[in-house]
């Protein structure tokens, strides 16, 4: 067995066992799209060397890209009856998306990206009705385009995100709670970094990523987990953020945004600048509406396996993500505290609190 097929055997087991908890009888349905397809076969075998009974669909990605450019428009995205039966039979699922579809491919057009996936609210939907059990694994978005970003072939991202799901999930929940246990409604935050300072209120739901799919999660809708997980994260009062933000490398729809400094009035981002994206940073910000260019969430990345440039940079542990102004931006060093209580120090996770 070759390193790679070794690797493909443990998060197999893991996620089968681990965050599906899957058992004997049961039925599996794994979609993957080409790129995916070697460790989508892994899934196959584990699952039935389990007791398990799956189904493996194939997303090809030439046929994907070529029918949704001749689709007729007011079918193009629409989910079909033969895929909510799937669902309905399905007690969990296995997701490997295909690159066209990721945050940053030129295949498409965006918006025939868009157009072609507004299934997706339906699909969830119809998940979380059949009590489905799910994971999604983010490799799958990372194409040739995405890996020239970092000078590196595809199957680094693959081989890199695969070693971070074999991170401790348990240990990954009980930070997750433990910081979003931290965040209350109501409670001012403030994040430094680089002499740069923003201060905003947290308002909305928490949301833990751990990569476990327990039964309070398909109670609460969230039956979808990212494998490898995780982060927690909060809404912001949108109306709140005041100050400045400096962000790190992060990858955008448009490409890799080397650097940028947000200014935030009011709620709203009154300012921006880049040294080596202002072009870039320009035409982010101003496809978004002076209005909505708001603060809403804040994420705190949780995996300690996880490493920057490897495609998920929210969840390495330590990174601090912020979006809601049209696009998404991580901070590798940053400090966050809540209610004067620290919660990452300079891009380190700080212990939590004692009760």
């Amino acid at each position: 067995m070759s390193p790679d097929e070794a690797l493909y055997e443990k998060v197999a087991k893991k996620i089968l066992q681990e965050t599906l908890h899957i058992k004997k009888g049961e039925t599996l349905t794994i979609e993957t799209w080409d790129n995916g397809l070697p460790f989508a076969r892994r899934v196959m075998v584990e699952a039935r060397r389990l007791g398990a009974i799956p189904v493996m669909i194939l997303e090809d990605e030439w046929a994907y890209v070529e029918g949704v450019k001749v689709a007729p428009k007011d079918v193009l995205g629409s989910m079909g009856e033969h895929e909510h039966g799937l669902l309905g039979g399905s007690n969990a699922y296995v997701f490997i998306p295909g690159p066209p579809i990721g945050a940053y491919s030129p295949s498409l057009p965006r918006e025939l990206v868009t157009e072609s996936t507004k299934y997706n609210r339906s699909w969830y939907e119809a998940a979380e009705k059949a009590r489905l059990r799910g994971a999604r694994l983010p490799f799958g978005y990372v194409g040739n385009d995405y890996a020239k970003l970092y000078r590196k072939k595809p199957s680094e991202f693959v081989r890199h995100q695969l070693k971070a799901a074999l991170a401790d999930f348990p240990s990954i929940s009980d930070r997750g709670k433990a910081i979003g246990e931290m965040m209350q409604d109501g409670d001012r935050a403030t994040l430094r970094m680089g002499g740069a300072e923003l201060e905003f209120t947290l308002k909305g739901e928490v949301e833990i990523e751990d990569g476990l799919v327990d039964e309070a999660d398909v109670q609460g809708g969230y039956n979808m987990t990212f494998v490898p997980p995780g982060y927690a994260s909060k809404q912001i009062d949108p109306t709140s953020a005041s100050g400045t933000v400096v962000l790190s490398p992060s990858v955008t729809r448009l490409g890799l945004l080397i650097d940028a400094k947000l200014e935030f009035e009011g709620g709203r981002l009154s300012g921006w600048k880049s040294k080596a994206s202002s072009k870039m940073l320009k035409e982010l910000v101003e496809a978004v509406e002076p209005e909505k260019r708001s603060l809403s969430l804040i994420t705190v990345g949780l995996n300690p396996l996880m490493k920057y440039e490897n495609g998920q940079d929210r969840m390495v542990s330590g990174a601090i993500g912020v979006s809601g102004f049209g696009f998404s931006g991580i901070l590798r060093s940053g400090s966050l505290s809540v209610a004067g209580r620290a919660v990452v120090q300079k891009g380190k996770l700080m212990p939590p609190p004692r009760h």
